[in-house]
């Protein structure tokens, strides 16, 4: 439904998207993650027409973004950041606008937006105007807008900031439910959306595409991929760590706690480990009273954080 070839755009002396290539398939919710300034909002500008690149090109549904612009904006969604609205009209008159837009009339555009409000569930504001909604509400009017004509591609650029946990929960759901028939591009902030709502995430930093991968595989980028968590009974901190570091798949080991006779340590695999650290460590540590052996997931704050960690921030951490 998406597709995006050497994508760049270069503002002045600035490079703010560089080479950028990926697709997006229908069924697919595509996470989109990035430090503030990584040329997130601007590849999305430009994939919805808003900006036009500077070189390289971007396909909806088979139109040239470009070329052919009124058959490609036609399937699109688009919420841009910070959820622009006419504040001076009502809920229902915002809703009514955005569907005669999009070309609906008659019972076609009576039955989107109510298809849009039940959806959004902005029943309880319809006939309040956009300038008096909570940030929540507005949000949420907005998000219907952008859905108004049952597009095939959604664009949504930070879909639940400013909400509270409940709001969040909510459209989280919608865009999971959305993303099995559509295909869906959305930026975040939030690493818990992407297990939440992604079955793929792409990871930009400084213009470029540094990660691409379901969620899963990018967990498994993390140091605490395959990590173990051990605790034993009745055996010093010095006699655990040394016995760990003849395991030739630990990389690192960390005491945790030592105390009543209990020791925790965490041991970390080497590369190429591939789950392997869990059974070679229980068949080092057969004769010890072992209270807990714990196989540890990757952690996608990890992952992201050491991907885009500045590269003298990287030095000073070493």
């Amino acid at each position: 439904m998406i597709k995006v070839q050497n994508l760049v755009k270069v503002f002045g002396t600035k490079r703010a998207v560089d080479d950028v290539s990926f697709s997006v398939s229908r069924g697919e919710v595509l996470g989109f993650l990035g430090p503030n300034g990584a040329g997130k909002s601007t590849t999305m500008r430009m994939i919805t027409g808003f900006l036009p690149p500077s070189g390289g090109s971007v396909t909806v549904g088979g139109f040239d973004i470009v070329e052919q612009p009124i058959q490609a904006r036609r399937l699109i969604g688009y919420l841009p950041e910070n959820a622009p609205a006419y504040t001076d009209m009502t809920v229902h008159g915002f809703l009514n606008f955005a569907a005669e837009i999009r070309g609906l009339r008659g019972d076609a555009r009576k039955k989107a937006v109510s298809r849009a409000v039940e959806m959004c569930c902005l029943e309880a504001v319809l006939h309040q105007s956009v300038e008096t909604l909570s940030k929540g509400f507005r949000h949420r009017t907005c998000f219907a807008q952008s859905v108004i004509h049952d597009p095939d591609v959604l664009v949504l650029d930070e879909p639940t900031d400013g909400l509270d946990p409940n709001q969040k929960h909510e459209v989280r759901q919608l865009i999971r439910r959305m993303g099995e028939k559509k295909g869906i591009i959305f930026s975040t902030h939030i690493l818990e959306e992407v297990d939440a709502v992604c079955s793929r995430a792409i990871i930009i930093d400084r213009g470029k595409i540094v990660a691409n991968g379901t969620p899963q595989e990018l967990r498994q980028k993390s140091e605490w991929a395959g990590a173990v968590t051990l605790r034993v009974k009745g055996v010093a901190s010095s006699a655990v760590t040394a016995k760990l570091y003849q395991v030739p798949l630990v990389k690192r080991v960390t005491v945790v706690d030592e105390k009543d006779g209990l020791v925790t340590v965490q041991a970390f695999p080497k590369a190429g480990a591939n789950g392997a650290l869990a059974s070679a460590i229980g068949e080092a540590a057969h004769e010890w009273h072992i209270e807990q052996l714990q196989v540890e997931e990757g952690h996608l704050d990890e992952v992201f954080r050491s991907i885009t960690m500045p590269d003298t921030a990287k030095e000073a951490t070493k």
